[in-house]
């Protein structure tokens, strides 16, 4: 079906034109010269008329133009040129001919364009919903994915229908649960493991705990006493001489017998406040009892950690810590060279409230350790999902490294430019549309899709916590139950025989 006619200056990534009916922005269409077969996007559309232009000024006289009904009425358009559909969606090296025909994308085509060697099953196209959307799962897990959306567009269902897909392929997925959304969820393809958010100290290194306790870069001294009483602590943990799970309180206690001394530097003091002071923070962050929390990682679930009873301090140490040790085990084994080793620790780890985690202007552990990531992560077979309904508050220098975007709906315009500052292939267009999809709806672009794509994402059909919660009907039901029990007592009083 011809949905338009080429006009004006064509160019090799857009062509501008003009149609007697209304296409859909978002649709695919082929445009046929030189011998190929070139794929677009309609991009941008508009509705115009040459008598009722702008600079006519006179309300009577554009009244008057409007009754007599002429059909001077345009549509125009811009579509994104994205490749030659015979020739592996490489760009043509020459434009379209103005008056060249453009046609709607027949399915056959499209079938081929969303085919996948390892499909993740999105859903369908928000224009053709015969068309099933499917991406490349490799790209996702080794070149990063960002999914991002106002509140309330779709995110958590984005997020549990991607979960899915990857269960299927027995993919190890960690997911950093702010809210606790995951922890009961049920998938159809896979299990839930919930892991505790405690780390056993024999894990942590020194410089995690001083940290931790706030010791600063240039306190030498401070450091030393650290040191020492971490070191002895250590030991004592290892011995199985530590006999409490606070091994902060470890640490006070053996600086506290040091402070004792009448000869003992002032200086122990402080260490001991800084100590007593995190204590507050991070008593119920350790347990000498578990193992290293990697190892309660299980292949083809969804490990979850539950982090919605922590603060945002002890979430940072617990995202750090994972992250760290997660790259330094993947590290170790490619310095081996055990290419199945290093498979073996593949995860990806998926962090809700990236904003938190990850925020744009301020410094954090949490942040510094999803930075790493980001960069290093794809050669240790890391990958990295930042889930946000902030994008603008979230890292540049990480949302940057996510090869791969899922975005829904976005309407506040700095979120907008965030996004886009952050991403190559999201030009302006595809921008504006983002205000205008509907929930559920997003954009889809990045090394997981041969080209971008307006996708309408299936509805997650396994169960999950997180949805907005239905404020008027409980206190409807509430209000009611309240005045059941008030007659059923009235009711009661009247049959012992007393009466108002």
């Amino acid at each position: 079906m011809v949905v338009g006619i080429c006009i004006g200056e064509t160019s090799l990534t857009e062509v501008t034109f003009i149609s007697d009916k209304m296409p859909r922005v978002g649709e695919y269409v082929t445009i046929e010269y030189d011998g190929k077969k070139v794929l677009g996007m309609i991009e941008n559309l508009i509705r115009g008329n040459d008598s009722l232009n702008v600079d006519i000024n006179d309300f009577k006289a554009i009244q008057k133009i409007s009754r007599l009904e002429v059909d001077d009425n345009y549509i125009k358009g811009k579509v994104k040129i994205l490749g030659d559909v015979n020739d592996n969606l490489k760009l043509p090296r020459t434009p379209a001919l103005p008056g060249t025909e453009i046609q709607l994308a027949d399915k056959k085509v499209l079938d081929e364009i969303f085919s996948a060697k390892n499909p993740i099953k999105l859903g369908c196209l928000v224009n053709q919903s015969d068309v099933d959307v499917n991406i490349e799962a490799n790209p996702i897990l080794s070149r990063h994915l960002a999914i991002l959306a106002m509140t309330g567009a779709g995110k958590s269902n984005t997020v549990s229908v991607l979960i899915d897909q990857l269960l299927g392929y027995n993919v190890p997925i960690f997911v950093f649960d702010m809210h606790g959304e995951y922890k009961d969820a049920e998938f159809p393809n896979g299990k839930v493991n919930v892991i505790r958010p405690k780390i056993n100290p024999h894990y942590m290194n020194f410089y995690e705990i001083k940290k931790l306790v706030n010791i600063g870069a240039n306190s030498f001294i401070q450091e030393r006493y650290f040191r020492k009483a971490f070191d002895k602590a250590k030991s004592m943990l290892e011995n199985g001489e530590n006999k409490t799970n606070n091994f902060l309180k470890v640490m006070y206690d053996i600086l506290e017998s040091e402070s004792n001394d009448e000869n003992s530097d002032r200086r122990i003091v402080d260490v001991m406040n800084k100590i007593e002071d995190s204590m507050s923070k991070y008593s119920n962050l350790f347990d000498k009892n578990i193992g290293n929390i990697l190892s309660n990682i299980k292949k083809g679930y969804a490990n979850v950690l539950d982090l919605s009873q922590v603060d945002e301090a002890v979430a940072s140490v617990l995202v750090s810590h994972i992250l760290r040790n997660s790259l330094q085990r993947s590290k170790n084994a490619a310095h081996k060279g055990d290419k199945k080793e290093l498979l073996d620790n593949s995860v990806f780890f998926i962090l809700e409230e990236a904003h938190i985690l990850a925020p744009n202007r301020r410094e954090s552990d949490s942040k510094r350790w999803i930075q790493r990531v980001a960069r290093e992560g794809r050669k240790f077979g890391l990958g990295l999902c930042l889930v946000s309904q902030s994008p603008k508050t979230v890292d540049h220098d990480a949302l940057s490294q996510m090869n791969n975007m899922i975005i829904l709906r976005l309407v506040e315009p700095e979120d907008q430019r965030h996004v886009q500052s952050a991403s190559e292939s999201l030009s302006q267009d595809l921008i504006n549309q983002l205000p205008s999809l509907n929930v559920g709806e997003a954009i889809v672009l990045g090394l997981m899709s041969k080209v971008p794509t307006l996708v309408k994402i299936d509805k997650f059909k396994g169960r999950r916590h997180g949805d907005d919660m239905d404020i008027v009907s409980h206190f409807k039901k509430s209000f009611k139950r309240d005045e059941e029990e008030i007659k059923r007592a009235e009711m009661e009083t009247l049959d012992m025989g007393y009466d108002y």
